[in-house]
């Protein structure tokens, strides 16, 4: 055995662990029951005791010396666990064991809030978590830029001052082509009671659709969708409005995005640094494309409409070019995750400054509800109308994302630049997703960005993928071509 496979068989066994610690996370916001809130939180707390303690053991550094990179893989496997190392050896294990039972814990206190409008009863508990992250941001930082520092849990090498360039460039066009499109006649809306139990099956169907393997997955319901696991175990969720059918199918598509890129890491990557998706960056390309720049097509839209109306019945649309404007509809609303393509990015922005401001103290976590109001108004247009269309809406605060928003408008940037790469590939594109037939497009996605794991840096992922440096000008210019045809702008 020489040093790099002790530290690999070490590496698995860490990874494996990981996994398991995951899986109570998803039991949690699926079955498990309300009363067992408390006690997860000590479970959570003693596997990541367990998991810091592994990730900062000493043998690490003396195995990180004496390894060497024979190959690519290797090279990367030694970059990912030097990089787990440093950062773990940074946080004391007494805070990463109180920031995974507090989060745990938290959750379900969101969760209650949020269905009861009572900010007041939440906030006591996000101010733990905020001070909580600010002391793992300071520790990661040693003295450097803290919010920087928890951006690179998420986005590895990722700059706030180079993200702000981003959004500076992505905020003009966006609004001006919002206003644009609400200047011209809504479309129409569907119409009816769509039957829950046939949104899920109807879901079901498109997640096989989009290439999601069942035998290594399934779907559930929780409050706010979210995928988890990796390999041979990667699961989604989803969630159901009798009045939205859309809700349920996108948020699937969009779940199932992430799920693939989890599935279709090489086989040989299971249980290592690797195996597994590089960034939340490059995770969110994967579920936005699949999401908008396919399944949101008019191509698709044509094929979806046909399949909705032998599930539903009469859906008060009947003609494609309609149904296309009804699942690409721009209007106003509070939901992120209801958000039309060119208002996405506004919401996330938003999050994005509030966040910094709590993490450097600028903001009190008393006053978030009226900065967020504050904000909501300035940059949509009107009003808040409840705590669960604001600052309650979101999941990521109460569990501890601070850094994570912005991945979600940075996956935006790099799934325009995968569709720009794909199209110039497969010119015959739209003919396949008027069929309802995506197997070109996962099959290019799987050997372009998904299969390689964490085999490459983010952006070098993307880089290869597309054969040139991402920008925001792709998605820019994607959604003005779209929207101006559907709109007649």
């Amino acid at each position: 055995m020489t040093a790099y496979d002790d530290l690999m068989a070490h590496a698995r066994e860490t990874e494996a662990l990981a996994q398991v610690a995951g899986r109570l996370g998803w039991d949690q916001e699926t079955v498990m029951p309300r009363g067992a809130a408390t006690q997860r939180g000590e479970e959570s707390a003693a596997m990541e005791g367990v998991l810091h303690a592994r990730r900062t053991d000493p043998r690490i550094g003396e195995w990180l010396e004496a390894a060497e990179a024979t190959d690519k893989v290797a090279a990367a496997n030694l970059r990912e666990i030097r990089r787990a190392f440093e950062r773990s050896n940074k946080v004391p294990a007494k805070l990463a064991a109180e920031i995974a039972r507090v989060t745990s814990v938290a959750q379900g206190i969101w969760a209650q809030a949020r269905a009861d409008e009572d900010v007041a009863a939440f906030l006591p508990t996000l101010q733990r978590v905020v001070a909580l992250r600010q002391e793992e941001g300071q520790a990661l930082a040693q003295g450097g830029d803290v919010y920087d520092a928890l951006l690179d849990d998420y986005e590895p090498g990722a700059k706030a001052s180079e993200l702000d360039a981003m959004f500076g460039a992505l905020r003009p066009r966006l609004v001006a082509l919002r206003a644009a499109i609400l200047d011209r006649p809504q479309p129409t809306p569907l119409s009816g009671s769509f039957d829950e139990a046939a949104q899920l099956a109807l879901s079901r169907e498109l997640a096989g659709v989009f290439g999601y393997d069942f035998a290594r997955g399934r779907i559930d319901k929780a409050v706010h969708p979210f995928c988890s696991g990796s390999g041979n175990d990667v699961r989604v969720t989803t969630r159901t409005d009798p009045a939205d059918p859309f809700n349920c199918l996108y948020s699937t598509i969009h779940e199932v995005g992430h799920a693939s890129y989890e599935q279709n890491v090489e086989p040989d990557y299971l249980l290592t640094p690797i195996g597994r998706g590089v960034s939340m960056g490059v995770h969110e390309s994967q579920s936005r494309i699949y999401e908008n720049q396919l399944a949101r097509s008019p191509a698709f839209a044509e094929w979806l409409l046909g399949r909705m109306r032998n599930v539903f019945g009469d859906i008060g649309i009947d003609d494609p070019a309609i149904f296309a404007r009804a699942v690409n509809r721009v209007s106003n609303g509070y939901i992120r995750t209801e958000a039309d393509e060119v208002q996405y990015n506004l919401h996330v922005m938003m999050r994005y400054d509030l966040e910094r401001a709590l993490i450097s103290g600028d903001l009190a976590v008393t006053d978030l509800e009226a900065a967020w109001n504050d904000r909501f108004a300035a940059d949509f247009g009107f009003a808040v109308d409840k705590p669960s269309n604001g600052c309650l809406q979101d999941v990521h605060w109460s569990v501890g994302l601070m850094g994570y928003f912005l991945t979600y408008s940075l996956g935006n940037v790099y799934a325009g630049c995968l569709h720009a790469a794909l199209r110039a590939d497969r010119p015959g594109l739209d003919a396949e997703l008027a069929q309802g037939d995506l197997s070109g497009a996962t099959a290019w996605l799987r050997d372009k960005v998904q299969r390689h794991g964490a085999l490459m840096e983010p952006r070098e992922t993307i880089r290869a993928a597309c054969g040139f440096e991402p920008s925001e000008a792709p998605l820019l210019d994607y959604l003005e071509a779209k929207f101006a045809a559907l709109y007649g702008l």
